[in-house]
């Protein structure tokens, strides 16, 4: 079995739920596989077919399948090293990208999992690696704005809202790219632009 780096979000990758069933696994790489095959004149993609590719070959096996899960989770369980970022901390423009990283993180929750998409402030804690206290205000603009609200269980979830004003922001600025991407290992030397 070839190495599975647990950076790259394989359900992400198909598009799926991370409780999809066998048959949801097939068919839907069936579709992607045509839509990306490097012989489809209008939309192939070498890169993301064979990304889509590997993604099923994991996926599909339940033996690699529960061995990815198992270090998706223990990946997952760690900060991302984007929010090493000074972009995160320094004065009014850290606190909007703050705002943004949190969006962002419930987003990939939502797009997982519908069924639970909420993400406690504990885990937010975990993942962007700040204390409660750097949260407090951004949770709350988030929340007064209309972007998360509080679910039944205290954890946020994402609203209509929140994904338009993220995914507006996408376009503009990289930051946003790079987070709704999922990338958590790259770590840009140069500053970039917060969004208000």
């Amino acid at each position: 079995m070839a190495e599975t780096n647990p950076s790259i979000d394989f359900y992400e990758v198909m598009q799926i739920s991370r409780l999809a069933e066998m048959e949801t696994i097939r068919r839907v790489y069936r579709m992607m596989a045509a839509r990306f095959h490097p012989d489809n004149p209008q939309t192939g993609d070498t890169e993301k077919f064979l990304l889509l590719r590997r993604a099923y070959e994991v996926l599909s096996d339940p033996a690699q399948r529960a061995q990815y899960d198992l270090c998706r989770q223990n990946h997952e369980e760690g900060p991302l090293p984007i929010f090493e970022l000074k972009d995160f901390v320094d004065d009014i423009a850290g606190e909007a990208n703050r705002r943004l990283g949190v969006l962002a993180i419930l987003y990939h929750s939502r797009r997982r999992n519908e069924a639970a998409a909420g993400v406690s402030v504990l885990d937010l804690e975990k993942r962007m690696a700040f204390p409660r206290e750097y949260l407090d205000f951004t949770l709350w603009y988030l929340k007064s704005k209309g972007y998360v609200k509080a679910e039944d269980n205290s954890d946020y979830g994402l609203t209509a809202e929140g994904v338009d004003y993220l995914e507006s922001h996408s376009a503009a600025n990289p930051l946003v790219r790079e987070l709704l991407a999922g990338s958590s290992t790259s770590l840009r030397a140069q500053p970039t632009a917060a969004v208000h």
